[in-house]
């Protein structure tokens, strides 16, 4: 981290220490409520914290404070609430539609040191957790008990738990088990008029209104969660993974259909393309075929008699798709090397271009093979290179835009590119995001997918919880049906900048 804040004083021109914040009296008392440790006001910390892993800039943060505890979240609060000041709940910041840019100097609170499991109850399969943790650890540490956490993002070594609860994440075993929202009982959340707030319950069916449900994919614009109770999944008794090899994406794609449409439900349907198999085989030698126009990962889990017969029906339907190969992982080793392809394809593309624009649309199952040939179309039409690698069970399209940033003129086409995509796959009968949010990126798109008298309902609902639109202000909800003033976020506070 010092050697990264140091490029980044350098290239701003920033002394460590620059803008220290010390005539603010809101950064004076946040260093009172937590410490002056964990209060930062450096202009490289702020610069660092500006972004998030999409590619959408003009973020600029305010003070950027470290909790540790409820109590903490709670003080900054109502320091913020005192002082009407915005805050921005951030975890790992991997998320790729811009939900964590700080608009408008607010205050930026990060939740990464809040990262321990409080308690696991097996009997119950219930996790309590702090919204740090990150996803993977907490599997890691179930798998000792034969648990794990089913929602699995490609993001999963370095997403948290309370980022997952931030935007509904899902991830390839989501077609069978469901995304985040179907894991979480409950949440205690410190509320931005600073109340702590229990939502949902560890009972089978809680009394009242689902706030919990409300809460989960509200992208940080209700609150900010600090403890979780997440449902925790049995390890499946046996597993059987499937790669299938098709000389197309339109046939690898009819299979996902036909097996679908055959009353099964695997616990994975995941679908590369070649351009992307061949990067992931550079990048890991996770065991593709390189001369494959496209790969089917298909994985079925439960008991051993039941996954022999799905995965015998698997093959067959691949066959009759025209499949080049049907190849079954001989042992764990070769299973853990396949799933590691696919959950290292993004950071594959590094090694023929440094940035990408990974793209999260849905569309019927039924439509992903005229869908995909019109992302190949958008991409050539603006001269870019694109890859495709997606949930193909539930639709869930993710096309990656791979180019360089320093290019002239690039990211004009980059978005131009990413709109397009997103009309046809509205076009198609899709829907906004699968599992990545609104956030930023598709605030524009809202009021194609939802009627005015939708959005305003949406925005009520904020108002609920937040009167004042002060939590993750600007974000999801579209100008016109928002309670923030988007122009006036995006207005930078004198004497922000030393």
């Amino acid at each position: 981290m010092a050697g990264l804040l140091s490029s980044v004083r350098k290239r701003l021109n920033l002394e460590p220490g620059a803008n220290s914040g010390d005539g603010d009296p809101v950064v004076a008392e946040l260093r009172a409520a937590l410490s002056p440790e964990r209060v930062r006001y450096d202009g490289a910390e702020r610069a660092l914290l500006s972004r998030d892993a999409s590619v959408f800039d003009g973020g600029v943060s305010g003070p950027v404070c470290f909790p540790i505890n409820t109590a903490e979240v709670q003080a900054i609060m109502k320091i913020a609430l005192a002082h009407e000041r915005n805050i921005v709940p951030r975890g790992a910041g991997t998320g790729l539609a811009g939900g964590a840019i700080p608009l408008g100097a607010p205050i930026v609170v990060v939740v990464t040191k809040m990262n321990k499991i409080i308690e696991v109850d097996e009997d119950n399969r219930i996790a309590w957790v702090e919204p740090g943790v990150v996803n993977l650890d907490l599997t890691r540490y179930l798998h000792r008990s034969g648990f794990h956490f089913a929602p699995d993002p490609s993001s999963q070594q370095v997403c948290t738990i309370g980022g997952n609860v931030a935007n509904n994440s899902g991830g390839p075993h989501c077609l069978a088990y469901g995304v985040t929202n179907a894991h979480v009982q409950a949440l205690e959340v410190v509320l931005p008029s600073g109340e702590i707030a229990m939502l949902g319950g560890l009972d089978a069916e809680p009394a009242g209104l689902d706030l919990r449900g409300a809460f989960v994919g509200s992208e940080g614009t209700l609150g900010i969660t600090t403890k979780i109770a997440v449902t925790i999944t049995p390890d499946a008794p046996a597993v059987k993974t499937l790669l299938l090899s098709f000389e197309t994406v339109r046939d690898a794609a009819n299979t996902v259909s036909q097996i679908i449409a055959a009353g099964m439900v695997p616990a994975a349907l995941e679908v590369m393309d070649q351009r992307i198999t061949v990067a992931v085989e550079n990048y890991v030698n996770a065991g593709y075929p390189r001369d494959a126009g496209a790969v089917l990962l298909a994985e079925v889990d439960g008991l051993a008699e039941s996954i022999e017969i799905d995965a015998e029906r698997i093959a067959q339907i691949g066959n009759d798709n025209n499949a080049i190969e049907v190849r079954t992982a001989a042992d764990e080793t070769e299973r853990a090397a396949l799933w590691k392809g696919r959950k290292t394809a993004f950071g594959a593309v590094a090694q023929i271009a440094p940035d990408y624009y990974l793209h999260d649309t849905v569309v019927p199952r039924s439509q992903l093979a005229d869908v995909l040939e019109k992302i190949y179309a958008i991409a050539d039409k603006y001269d870019l290179l694109v890859m495709n690698v997606f949930h193909a069970g539930d639709g869930n399209l993710h096309p990656l835009l791979v180019f360089d940033g320093r290019d002239e003129g690039i990211l004009d086409r980059v978005h131009a590119a990413g709109s397009e995509i997103v009309r046809v796959s509205l076009d198609a009968g899709g829907v906004l995001s699968g599992e990545h949010g609104i956030g930023v990126e598709k605030q524009a798109y809202m009021d194609e997918m939802f009627t005015s008298d939708d959005l305003d309902h949406q925005n009520r609902l904020r108002q609920a919880f937040d009167p004042g639109c002060r939590t993750n202000p600007g974000k999801v909800i579209p100008i016109g049906h928002s309670c923030a003033d988007i122009q006036a976020l995006r207005k930078v506070p004198t004497g922000v900048w030393a």
